[in-house]
């Protein structure tokens, strides 16, 4: 490896903004790094940002901070933006309720309330009131509610708060009558699994090691399941699963427990396309027996609900886009496993298992369909939905006779909806208020075909009346990976663009969830790239059909989708005029030895492995700039504690395409301070970054708002 260090002078030309006058991004010290890795070299000039406690690497992001502003707080029509996008973030949302003992726990966040709070119905009409109010904690609303977990009664809450957008929550436990707190305080319990025993004495649960117990740099790993009593020490919980030394670090538990509390499922996550499940006894001779296998080692996904008599198990095995089986925990081989719901046309998405009835979400072409079940799997009948759009929050009391699941589209504000059992009758249960005309909007449906030929969908969402004259506005957005489904959501900032002309399209690439199993494995480890080679096709299709003007189309995503976007602008920069990249993958060289990254290797490969170091070098956005390149204009965010994807990530970018680009456009970065890879950013926060956005977006593709 070369060490040395020099001043990059090609990002002193600047570029011009969008009044006319030229500001350039701050210099950019370049070292000289070269690595030879399975005989391949590789620069890397900018590794000296990826420190980001280093003095110099926070002067520098400040600087590029303050270049940001300077660029984008002299478009003239920025403040205009912000005052609609206050507006519509003033919409507020909701969640479906989880019922427990005729109590009904919720998220609300309305008007300018900076963080949703939890509220508590007791009965199914009654009214709400706040148990739960994260935003009251801090001085800038930055403590978060990351989960909640009532207990089987209702009568306590098991609740999880962080701050600053670490998502490295702190459980507590809360009486729901007196609205206060009890003394049981567990630290390091992040995104935790939560199952009550059932006469709320305690609880099994998910943590991670205190730091000091475990290798530095592995306290991101190393979740294992404990059992709490209430009032006991944490310290002192016994660990349940797994075994010392039986599991690699990287394994990901979670645990649910049966009604009765006979039952204790636990399911360990390796990757996005594999789950084991083993079941316990609690009822055994001696307090609790060992753990039955129920799968390990299958190359499938595995859902578990227990109930008293039955186990179910939601389940891609042998299935792509998944079924339901039923399984006898007294006798729980694979032999006796029974087919209730089976494989269908459809993913089969999520399932819901409510007194004698079972209730299914199912992906059509990205588009949420419900049914209603008898117990046997048998069809009683479609759920008819609103429209277009997306179920979430599908699910309802064990022995109950309601269920209840949230919907929303692109232009169709949250609502919540109750299912009557065993008739399946619908009704509104809540809703938010858009404050918005959403009928003058529509959303289609289209088809294309991939660079190899495969069909693909995307979403169309515009005014209705925009004109079909080849000459308007687009941004174009997809993910692509972790079998995850862009289906309809409402899109507050979203309702801006629409407003103005813009067309937003969304293309459902080959790594997601929308159509199964197989398209998830077509677009991950070494056939990644085929994911954008889909959303290339998408922009390609978007311009040759005439639905957005060459030279006025922009690209947007986030996370594994600023990944995409990434990828998107250095393999064809003169396809896009503007590009967002928000909390997004850059070098995917290193992206292993960062944050919880090492959970992400199932799913994009091992830089360590000469294989997957081949297929990942040869679309690592960082390492595809070319010098001298014409590049588009450039956002990247990122957030300060994000504990996903590290900033690094955002600033090596920035820096590499600052120096390489000759197009003149801008290469911004912008780093949120308190905030991470997105949950619970405060509104403020929310709207200060897509006011950011959309003037970005809107200078670069000429539009007003």
């Amino acid at each position: 490896m070369e060490l040395g260090c020099r001043i990059d002078t090609r990002a002193k030309l600047g570029a011009k903004s969008w009044n006319g006058t030229s500001i350039p991004p701050p210099p950019t010290r370049i070292d000289p790094v070269r690595e030879v890795r399975h005989g391949v070299v590789v620069p890397d000039p900018y590794r000296w940002l990826e420190d980001g406690e280093a003095e110099a690497v926070r002067d520098w992001t400040e600087a590029q901070g303050r270049h940001t502003r300077d660029v984008l707080d002299a478009v003239p029509f920025r403040e205009r933006i912000r005052a609609r996008l206050s507006t519509l973030f003033a919409i507020g949302a909701v969640s479906p309720p989880s019922v427990h003992h005729g109590r009904y726990f919720h998220l609300r966040r309305t008007g300018d309330q900076q963080q949703p709070l939890l509220y508590v119905r007791d009965g199914v009409r009654g009214p709400d009131r706040v148990l739960l109010d994260p935003a009251g904690l801090s001085a800038d609303a930055a403590i978060a509610l990351d989960w909640w977990y009532p207990s089987p009664d209702g009568s306590v809450l098991a609740y999880g708060l962080s701050e600053g957008g670490t998502e490295n929550s702190v459980l507590r436990v809360r009486d729901v009558a007196a609205g206060r707190d009890r003394d049981d305080v567990i630290p390091w319990t992040r995104a935790a699994s939560l199952a009550w025993l059932p006469d709320g004495s305690g609880f099994y649960y998910t943590r991670y090691p205190e730091p000091g117990s475990v290798p530095s740099g592995e306290e991101s790993y190393h979740r294992r399941v404990f059992l709490h009593p209430l009032g006991a020490e944490w310290r002192d919980d016994p660990r349940v699963f797994p075994a010392e030394g039986e599991r690699p670090p990287e394994d990901w538990p979670g645990v649910s427990l049966s009604p009765d509390g006979r039952w204790l499922a636990v399911q360990v996550s390796r990757g996005w396309t594999r789950t084991d499940v083993y079941l316990q006894d609690r009822h055994a001779a001696g307090g609790g027996g060992g753990f039955v296998t129920l799968a390990e080692g299958e190359d499938a996904l595995f859902g578990v609900m227990a109930r008293n008599e039955r186990l179910y198990l939601h389940t891609n095995l042998r299935a792509p886009r998944f079924r339901l089986l039923a399984a006898d925990p007294n006798d729980p081989g694979r032999a006796g496993w029974r087919e209730l719901i089976p494989e269908g046309p459809d993913v089969l998405e999520s399932v819901a298992v409510v007194g004698d009835a079972i209730v299914a979400s199912w992906l059509q072409d990205a588009s949420s369909r419900v049914t209603l079940h008898d117990r046997d799997g048998r069809l009683v009948r479609e759920v008819v939905l609103p429209g277009i759009g997306s179920v979430d929050g599908l699910g309802g009391e064990w022995d109950g006779e309601e269920a209840f699941f949230g919907f929303s589209s692109y232009t169709s504000p949250p609502a919540v909806y109750r299912i009557a059992l065993p008739g399946g009758d619908v009704e509104q249960w809540t809703r938010t208020e858009a404050g918005v005309d959403t009928t003058r909007y529509r959303t289609r449906l289209v088809r294309y075909a991939s660079r190899d030929g495969t069909p693909v969908s995307m979403f169309l969402v515009d005014r209705a009346d925009r004109p079909a004259d080849g000459t308007g506005p687009a941004v174009l957005t997809g993910y692509g990976g972790f079998n995850v489904s862009l289906t309809p959501a409402f899109g507050r900032g979203l309702m801006l663009f629409l407003e103005a002309g813009g067309l937003w399209a969304v293309a459902h690439l080959r790594g997601g969830g929308e159509y199964g199993e197989e398209w998830h494995r077509a677009g991950m480890l070494g056939r990644k790239q085929s994911s954008f080679d889909d959303f290339l096709a998408a922009g390609e299709w978007l311009v040759r059909e005439g639905h957005v003007a060459k030279g006025r189309l922009a690209i947007l995503g986030g996370s594994n989708g600023g990944l995409l976007v990434g990828a998107a602008l250095t393999q064809r920069p003169a396809l896009f005029r503007a590009a967002v990249a928000q909390v997004p993958l850059m070098d995917m060289l290193r992206y292993h030895e960062y944050r919880i990254a090492r959970l992400w290797i199932p799913e994009y490969g091992d830089p360590d492995d000469p294989v997957a170091f081949g297929w990942l070098h040869a679309y690592s956005p960082y390492h595809r700039v070319e010098s001298g390149a014409a590049y588009p204009a450039v956002l990247l965010t990122a957030g300060e504690s994000d504990s996903r994807v590290d900033p690094m990530h955002a600033r090596k970018m920035a820096a590499r395409l600052q120096a390489a680009t000759s197009s003149g456009r801008p290469v911004l970065l912008r780093v949120e301070t308190r905030a991470g890879h997105g949950q619970g950013k405060p509104l403020a926060k929310v709207v200060d970054e897509w006011t950011d956005v959309w003037t970005f977006v809107f200078a670069e593709l000429d539009m007003e708002p």
